[in-house]
């Protein structure tokens, strides 16, 4: 075959796309053949390298044409059940693909009690973040969507004029339309005019989850505050169903927001949802407008004394 021809370039392009967060290793000709199947097949990149990671790691232990050899690997190797559960599951594929007969072990692993931060801790990182991100971040956290969903959103799925988005849901998630605040659509008004004509709106869901790693760790330095360094992406999106939830006490809109297609995934999650904070603030109102500005704002009605009505919202 000719060297210049498209075929073999492609598999170089691929294959240097598809190297995983080490790069000391190049992947085995059947560990490429794997991630080219896979890839093949319409998973997604992103999914395909995390593959190629296990695999990777595997590999540097146990051969991977030792399925006793790689269960003994996984077995032995001192990391939680879901990281190991993870391995099993990249191995598969690989066995799958290459016709390797193997008894799949099982591990059982309870998944973490998300701990929901605080709003004052997430507009700290926020405001903190340039301009692009900013608007980021703030829609993450008012839509409830996955990074990967955000990053796919289009021209067409946004209406400034009814104040919505339109999120496309991925990896199982339904797709949603989701009423926005006055002040984001004006944000996002603000930032479409900025980004001028281009065909991708918001960044991959790799930038932004670097971007955040490193505004959030550049104010936690700043501040000396290192609780803000556990405060991942995806906690904008946990912040969101449990404010959500919170606020309305209503379930079954709570599932709608967020895109969960059943309604057991909807309690199981928020059955495990636990604030960070239990602090609030606090403000009054005494006329319908001032009532108005204050739920926009977050605050939740308390209670009426003296004719003047009592609002909260957490810190």
């Amino acid at each position: 075959m000719n060297p210049g021809s498209p075929a073999p370039q492609a598999s170089v392009l691929i294959l240097t796309r598809l190297r995983a967060h080490s790069t000391r290793l190049l992947p085995s000709d059947k560990v490429l053949r794997v991630l080219l199947r896979l890839k093949a097949s319409g998973l997604e990149e992103q999914t395909v390298k995390i593959i190629g990671y296990y695999l990777r790691h595997i590999d540097t232990h146990a051969s991977l044409d030792d399925p006793e050899k790689v269960k003994e690997f996984i077995a032995n190797k001192q990391v939680d059940n879901g990281f190991k559960g993870n391995l099993v599951k990249a191995f598969n594929y690989y066995a799958l693909i290459n016709n390797i007969h193997w008894e799949r072990p099982r591990y059982r692993w309870e998944q973490n009690k998300p701990k929901i931060p605080s709003e004052e801790a997430l507009n700290k990182i926020i405001s903190s973040s340039g301009w692009k991100y900013v608007v980021v971040f703030t829609l993450l956290r008012e839509t409830g969507a996955m990074p990967k969903e955000l990053s796919k959103v289009t021209f067409r799925d946004i209406d400034l004029e009814r104040e919505t988005i339109t999120i496309r849901g991925r990896k199982g998630h339904a797709s949603r339309t989701i009423k926005l605040r006055a002040s984001v659509v004006a944000m996002i008004g603000t930032y479409l005019a900025k980004l001028g004509n281009t065909e991708q709106l918001f960044p991959s869901s790799e930038m932004m989850t670097k971007a955040w790693i490193k505004y959030r760790n550049r104010i936690a330095h700043r501040l000396s505050d290192n609780n803000l360094k556990d405060i991942r992406l995806y906690d904008l999106r946990h912040f969101k169903a449990c404010m959500t939830y919170h606020r309305t006490k209503d379930v079954l809109f709570t599932k709608e927001i967020m895109g969960w297609k059943k309604l057991e995934t909807a309690l199981f999650y928020l059955q495990n949802l636990s604030f960070g904070s239990e602090e609030y603030h606090s403000a009054t109102a005494s006329t319908i407008q001032e009532a108005c500005q204050l739920i926009e704002q977050g605050f939740d009605y308390v209670t009426e004394m003296e004719n003047v009505k009592l609002f909260r919202k957490r810190k």
